[in-house]
């Protein structure tokens, strides 16, 4: 998945997994799936995605600065 901001790409495919966690089988409508990525620039973002029924039921990518991803890391 891309996602592209004014100044900055975020690409699932050419960034590094950092950490996944999942919630859940396939198919389970309330499973998920959560990755943080870091790009090689140094960037940290979440990409989430779930079932219909989960916190997450649509594809998205989401920007974190530094300190977030650590506590997100952290914390999961």
């Amino acid at each position: 998945m891309i996602k592209a901001t004014k100044t900055k790409t975020y690409d699932t495919e050419k960034s590094t997994v950092v950490k996944k966690v999942t919630c859940g089988v396939y198919g389970d409508p309330k499973g998920f799936e959560t990755t943080m990525y870091q790009t090689k620039e140094g960037d940290y973002f979440l990409y989430t995605n779930g079932g219909a029924e989960s916190p997450y039921p649509a594809e998205k990518i989401t920007t974190f600065t530094k300190a977030k991803a650590e506590e997100w890391l952290k914390n999961n």
